[in-house]
């Protein structure tokens, strides 16, 4: 097989989606089998040297044109036309970033199952594909460093806000309980940052997506997720209150601090909860009232802090039941008289819940089907 990945691709064929559209083949629902012609379009689709190693390629890790131009060392238009090709066959999926594209192998429908297939059939010693992968993880370390760089560069910032509360292990641990061990079909962060809660509860999902406005920010978590080898959680550019994805398509959504940064934080509330399916859970957490008013200038905080019943309101008017409240307060139990203490960051957890369904479910063969 070797060989014949070597050899460099054939002027591009007609497309597998038009070889479907001439034999009446239409798209298949997810959970359902294929056509015969639309087996043959998916399998045109992977059925050419350069295609079969960026099918190879987008199994393990997205990647976008620029990465795929220096892995495959082909240039621009040819990687792009392959891409084309490959996408009407559903074989792969796209999604805009910005100004970037990034591809990957399709997560969902039996075209996306047959990909994979594929490319478990395919000998990882084969020399063509041992050098992509080389190649791959050449780039991916140099995302990385680029990534890591404007960690380094926002860390000391972050660094004095946490100093401000309970440590970060504390609040991870209360989020896990609050929101339970799963397993979730799929789990959505939205403002994901460095993508920590994807690291955290990605685990537990079959599906994890992070979406966040700060190009920055998603090249740092995208560059940590693939060096923790976490496949099935991926970062996306999105507007929070505008999530590209269907009413009832998750049963968790985390909103990590990030109410705060808003203009808006009950449109955003509303925007959760439309994600959630019956059943589902919205958990949020954010700081209490305080005080610290040089946070707004520093650190762009848009609200200082939220009361218990202030965000329970913006769940109830969202369609959910508020579940529970916890306080973390950094010295310790709050008292009555001095529940918030001046200085410092109390941090506040609130879980709510859609309520359940009383007629169809949300769900076909058990699955979740998820928006590209």
């Amino acid at each position: 097989m070797s060989d014949a990945l070597q050899e460099p691709a054939q002027a591009c064929e007609a497309s597998p989606a038009a070889v479907g559209k001439r034999t009446g083949a239409q798209g298949p629902e997810s959970g359902q089998g294929l056509s015969s012609a639309q087996v043959l379009a998916a399998l045109r689709g992977a059925g050419e040297a350069t295609r079969l190693r960026i099918l190879a390629l987008l199994a393990a890790t997205e990647h976008n044109v620029k990465d795929l131009t220096q892995i495959l060392v082909q240039s621009q238009p040819r990687i792009s036309r392959h891409l084309k090709l490959m996408a009407e066959a559903r074989i792969i999926t796209r999604y805009r970033e910005g100004s970037w594209v990034f591809f990957r192998i399709a997560d969902t429908g039996p075209e996306g199952a047959l990909a994979r297939a594929i490319v478990d059939s395919l000998d990882p010693s084969d020399l063509t594909l041992a050098r992509d992968r080389a190649r791959a993880e050449a780039v991916q370390k140099a995302r990385a460093a680029a990534a890591q760089e404007y960690f380094k560069a926002h860390a000391a910032e972050w660094d004095s806000i946490r100093a401000l509360h309970v440590a970060e292990s504390q609040v991870e641990k209360a989020m896990e309980q609050a929101l339970g061990p799963g397993p979730f079909e799929l789990l959505v962060d939205l403002g994901t940052g460095t993508g920590r809660i994807l690291e955290l509860f990605g685990p537990r999902a079959n599906k994890a997506l992070g979406f966040d406005l700060n190009h920055d920010m998603l090249a740092y978590a995208r560059a940590k997720l693939e060096r923790e080898g976490l496949g099935q959680a991926q970062v996306r550019h999105g507007d929070l209150y505008n999530i590209p994805l269907p009413d009832g398509a998750a049963d968790a959504v985390v909103v990590h601090q990030v109410l705060h940064f808003l203009d808006d934080p009950a449109a955003a509330v509303a925007e959760a909860a439309r994600l959630l399916a019956p059943g589902g859970r919205l958990l949020v957490v954010d700081f209490a009232p305080h005080e610290l008013e040089f946070l707004r200038e520093q650190s762009a905080h848009r609200r200082l802090g939220f009361g218990r019943a202030q965000l329970g309101r913006m769940m109830e008017t969202a369609g959910l039941k508020l579940l529970s409240f916890q306080d973390l307060n950094p010295l310790g139990t709050a008292s009555p008289d001095e529940p918030y203490p001046d200085g410092k960051l109390t941090v506040s957890l609130w879980l709510g819940q859609k309520p359940a369904a009383t007629g169809k479910s949300r769900k076909r063969d058990g699955k979740v089907e998820v928006a590209a």
